[in-house]
C-alpha cells in the first residue's frame, strides 16, 4: 500500500463526522478539542485520521495547556507532525491567548482564588522558572492590570514587599492578589510562600490595600 493510500484525510470521514462541516453547520463551540485540532492538521497518518491524531496529541501532552507548554521540537517529534503543522498549532494557541489580551474593555471579575488562577494558569503553566505576579482589582473586583514583579526562585529574603504595591498605589487599586507558579506542578505553599504572604498582608493593611485570602489552586499556579 503506498503512502497516499494509507494517509487518512478528513474527507475520508462520513460527512456528518467531518469537523469542518460540523463547525460550519453547528459552530466551533460544538466541536471537541480534538476536532478543532483536526481542522488545523487537515490530514492524519497511517492508521489514524486527523481527529485521532488530535486525541493522541492531547493525551500525550496533557491537554491544550500541555500543547501550549510543549516545545517546537517536542511537537515535531510526534508521528505525523512536521514543522508546518507544529507551527500551525503554536500559532493557533498563541492567537487564542492574544485575543484575551485584545479586549481590555471586557475586564474579568474575580470572585475567588480559582477565578484568579484561571486568568494566569494557561500562560504560567508553560513557565520553566518561578514568577511572582500581582493582579490589581478595583472596588468591584474587576481586573485593572496584571503585573510581573519577580522572576526566579521565590525567597522571602529577596522579596521587597514595597515593590508589590508600587503599581497598586499608582493605579488606585482597591485589592491585590499575588500569584506565583510552581514549575514542579505541586501547588502546596512552601514556608517561604507563607512568610511572604504574611509580610504582604501586613503591608497591605498599612497602605489600605486589601490582600485577598491565599489558597492553593489546581495546576501550576499558586494564589498567595
Amino acid at each position: 500500500m503506498n503512502q497516499s493510500a494509507s494517509t487518512y484525510r478528513i474527507t475520508d470521514l462520513a460527512e456528518s463526522e467531518r469537523p469542518r462541516e460540523r463547525l460550519e453547520n453547528h459552530g466551533a463551540s460544538h466541536l471537541s478539542n480534538a476536532e478543532l485540532l483536526a481542522i488545523l492538521l487537515r490530514v492524519g497518518v497511517q492508521g489514524e485520521n486527523a481527529v485521532q491524531v488530535g486525541h493522541r496529541l492531547l493525551n500525550t501532552f496533557g491537554g491544550l495547556a500541555g500543547l501550549h507548554k510543549a516545545s517546537f521540537s517536542e511537537l515535531t517529534g510526534q508521528h505525523g507532525i512536521g514543522a508546518a503543522k507544529a507551527a500551525q498549532l503554536k500559532a493557533a494557541l498563541e492567537l487564542g491567548h492574544r485575543m484575551l489580551d485584545a479586549t481590555p474593555e471586557e475586564r474579568p471579575v474575580v470572585h475567588s482564588p480559582e477565578d484568579a488562577a484561571e486568568l494566569v494558569r494557561y500562560e504560567m503553566s508553560a513557565l520553566e522558572q518561578e514568577e511572582l505576579r500581582v493582579i490589581l482589582l478595583d472596588t468591584r473586583n474587576r481586573v485593572l492590570s496584571l503585573e510581573t514583579i519577580y522572576r526566579g526562585s521565590l525567597n522571602s529574603s529577596q522579596i521587597r514587599v514595597g515593590e508589590l504595591f508600587k503599581t497598586a498605589i499608582r493605579r488606585n487599586a482597591a485589592t491585590v492578589i499575588v500569584i506565583h507558579n510552581h514549575p514542579s506542578g505541586d501547588p502546596t505553599p512552601s514556608p517561604d510562600d507563607v512568610a511572604v504572604t504574611r509580610a504582604i498582608v501586613q503591608a497591605g493593611k498599612l497602605l489600605d490595600v486589601d490582600v485577598l485570602d491565599r489558597a492553593p489552586c489546581k495546576g501550576a499556579a499558586v494564589v498567595l
